[in-house]
């Protein structure tokens, strides 16, 4: 039965009407004709109440997601945690008569409400507005009242131009009105900070589950070949690795550990999260992953990779497919595009599958694939 009253007007949530078994099997079996390997272990969470983020889009009245015709009003979002939707309903009171943008006219001041909790009581409101409005400097004032009227712990403004649809990770044309720009979330004992308008996942518990899986595996090797009387032998290689918690949670398993991103908001947050947690092995450097040649990596070695939707660049996978690295460990929230890169690594056979849902109600998963050198 379908639990939201916006379900086929929302574009969100968009297999909702079929029981969450089935949604999981029609998962499953994607991944499987993506990647062309049966044996897949799923790991499942609870179907709602799971994202610690949305985006909302201010509407005249109210603030809602883009429907299939047009905007559409929403009061509570039946993926979003609970205290997201306490933070929408602090929104919706306030402003409750807006200067919307119109994405058709480009006129319009207030654009887009993130907004973000975490597991450790934090929280943050960025409110989007468009540069070019005439009642910029009003709007900005008004954010500011709002600030006072909000559980919010961080609220921010956000300059975001009107020919950006704002998607991107970070947007460093921002005020700080209320609290700080960064947020802390924890992960199997280990802390990181990451800046409210970037990259983190949106399912926590869902996510612990995949670091926990991943630092599992990982242990296998660096616990029992990669080892010797003065401790680990291998080295770490994470790429796109975010604010770091890949490369810092493994940390431990390894004699040394390189995380590369190219975003440099992510890359200071990931230094910080180093000695926050005490990763003195570990080093983040900033990067483009296709200019990966530049540095010179130590055998034996093992690769963590966690790319965009997009995927990795053809110059990356020529460069990793060089490195010849013992396992290659492939995180991907696309199998489409997961399937096609890994037909680019011949040298490789697949040893696990695993599938993390960490989007129920949607079609998206997030995959671990666990490749071995033939």
């Amino acid at each position: 039965m379908v639990k939201c009253s916006y379900f086929n007007r929302c574009q969100g949530c968009s297999t909702q009407h079929l029981d969450y078994s089935l949604q999981l099997k029609n998962k499953t079996a994607n991944l499987i004709r993506a990647i062309n390997y049966e044996n897949i272990k799923v790991f499942s969470g609870q179907e709602y109440s799971y994202r610690n983020r949305m985006d909302f889009q201010f509407m005249s009245k109210g603030l809602g997601f883009r429907g299939r015709s047009g905007l559409v009003d929403i009061e509570n979002c039946v993926i979003a945690d609970d205290e997201v939707n306490v933070l929408l309903n602090d929104l919706r009171t306030f402003f409750n008569d807006n200067d919307a943008f119109d994405f058709r006219t480009n006129q319009g001041t207030f654009r887009e409400a993130i907004v973000r909790i975490t597991r450790l009581g934090d929280s943050s409101i960025s409110v989007l507005l468009n540069p070019d409005s005439p009642q910029i400097t009003a709007a900005v004032e008004r954010v500011r009242a709002f600030s006072q009227n909000t559980t919010a712990k961080n609220v921010l403004v956000v300059l975001s131009p009107i020919n950006t649809d704002f998607k991107a990770d970070y947007n460093d044309n921002f005020l700080v009105i209320k609290g700080s720009e960064m947020l802390e979330e924890e992960f199997l004992g280990k802390r990181f900070f990451y800046h409210s308008l970037g990259f983190f996942q949106n399912n926590p518990v869902m996510a612990e589950k995949m670091h926990k899986y991943c630092h599992d595996l990982l242990g296998v090797y660096t616990n029992s070949v990669y080892t010797n009387a003065y401790g680990p032998t291998a080295s770490l290689l994470d790429l796109y690795g975010g604010v770091g918690y890949f490369g810092i949670i493994n940390a431990d398993l390894f004699k040394e550990v390189t995380i590369i991103e190219s975003v440099p908001q992510c890359i200071k947050a990931a230094k910080e999260n180093i000695l926050l947690n005490h990763a003195s092995n570990t080093k983040a450097i900033l990067l483009d992953a296709k200019s990966l040649r530049k540095l010179k990596f130590p055998a034996p070695l093992i690769v963590l990779t966690d790319p965009p939707r997009s995927g990795m660049d053809e110059k990356t996978i020529s460069y990793i497919n060089e490195l010849k690295p013992d396992v290659l460990v492939y995180i991907s929230c696309n199998p489409q595009q997961l399937g096609k890169e890994l037909k680019r690594f011949k040298s490789y056979e697949i040893k696990s599958a695993a599938l993390f849902d960490l989007f129920p109600q949607t079609n998206h998963m997030e995959s671990v694939i666990e490749l071995v050198r033939k």
